[in-house]
């Protein structure tokens, strides 16, 4: 087993905060598993290596020989997290976050051990709460210990309205820290007021207080904004193989180190030298990226998907060709009232955008091709005629054989 330095060494590979790193240190030298907690509101139902994360360090604890208790939060979904909003929530239904918790819980165990997880589901106490139970749990906080919270701050600063359950979100977390009995308890950056109210709320209860470890948003595609679907520059935990190796191999240089971090599931130590070797100009990039998006590929896959998805890629981008197999989509190219096909919808009718605005912006990009040819700008409505048995490409991985 590792020492505690060299456990500490690992985990704090790809963090942005240890909160306190000594708490860390010392609960690591006392030789016995702890117990890592992490909470997740299912208010969508896919997610993406930006959200996945701080999935892959708790594997980094599960593979340190330590447990993880992944808490499904139906009950605070039931509030939304507040972090980072300047709006209040909308307010998701009980079905709605069943449904995109199974979605969850099925893609984060690609990652996670289960027989080193415990899978927990916070309307278990949350629900059972009385009015009394509420009433002493919110004494432990002041309204002002609340409005520091940063989003709250300036919130309350603007005169945006503040919802008062959107208060409670906060102490629902943090009991959850409570119930479980956590030792670490992971988040974003953003997270951070809600992770050390845990550790305040554990510390009133004469707990021993639970350390905060929070890890930095990965940024998309673009190199640029965080990752989200929102901005088309994600890579999802259920993307095809060759698609997912394509949009690796697209992120900036600059990025791959933060990737094999935070993304890749690559020992810390390789990472190390990894880093090393790029700084020092001993190793060429492409090849250290195509390592990259072959180990994210395998993570999610195998390693015959991921050498698959490294051929697809050459015989695209190498070759300039058609790949082998491209899926087929039944069309409808019944005409519109002026005898044209509105393409910006039916490309997001076959999954090769994930909207018609955004289909439109791919258009006006000239990253839309009908049989090898790009379209020029605002070609949303086509002769239907052009698109009969075409082949449609978006970008340079995304292909579909209309029929």
């Amino acid at each position: 087993m590792l020492s505690a330095e060299e456990q500490l060494h690992t985990i704090a590979s790809g963090a942005a905060q240890i909160v306190p790193e000594s708490a860390l240190l010392e609960k690591l030298k006392r030789g016995t598993p702890l117990n890592i907690k992490l909470g997740v509101d299912p208010t969508a139902p896919d997610i993406h290596l930006g959200h996945a994360v701080p999935l892959r360090k708790l594997r980094q604890f599960q593979d340190l020989g330590h447990g993880v208790t992944l808490i499904i939060g139906d009950g605070t979904a039931l509030i939304g997290d507040p972090s980072g909003r300047n709006t209040t929530r909308p307010q998701l239904t009980s079905e709605q976050i069943k449904a995109n918790a199974q979605t969850y819980v099925d893609q984060a165990f690609k990652i996670l051990d289960p027989e080193k997880t415990a899978l927990r589901y916070n309307s278990e106490w949350l629900l059972s709460l009385n009015m009394e139970d509420l009433l002493k749990l919110a004494s432990n906080f002041t309204v002002a210990r609340i409005l520091e919270r940063d989003d709250f701050h300036k919130r309350y600063t603007n005169s945006q309205p503040i919802s008062l359950h959107e208060f409670l979100y906060p102490l629902m977390q943090a009991y959850d820290s409570v119930v479980i009995k956590a030792d670490v308890e992971l988040g974003g950056t953003d997270q951070l007021f809600n992770l050390l109210a845990g550790r305040e709320l554990m510390e009133k209860m004469g707990m021993e207080p639970q350390v905060c470890l929070t890890l930095p948003l990965l940024e998309g595609t673009d190199g640029v904004q965080k990752m989200s679907k929102s901005y088309g520059n994600y890579i999802g935990l259920t993307d095809e193989p060759a698609d997912m190796f394509g949009k690796v191999m697209s992120i900036p240089d600059e990025l791959m180190v933060k990737y094999y971090r935070l993304a890749s599931a690559l020992p810390v130590d390789q990472i190390d030298e990894i880093e090393r070797g790029l700084a020092a100009d001993e190793l060429h990039p492409n090849k250290v990226k195509r390592a990259l998006a072959k180990n994210i590929v395998a993570a999610y896959y195998d390693e015959a998907a991921a050498q698959a998805a490294e051929e697809q890629f050459d015989l695209v981008f190498k070759q300039h060709a058609v790949p082998d197999d491209i899926p087929e989509f039944a069309a409808d190219l019944t005409p519109n009232d002026d005898g044209t096909v509105y393409l910006a919808k039916l490309l997001a009718d076959a999954s090769l955008a994930a909207s018609a605005g955004e289909a439109r912006r791919l258009i006006d990009g000239g990253g839309v091709k009908v049989n090898g040819e790009a379209l020029p700008a605002k070609s949303y409505n086509v002769d239907p005629a052009l698109l009969a048995g075409a082949t449609l490409q978006v970008g340079k991985r995304k292909f579909v054989k209309l029929v």
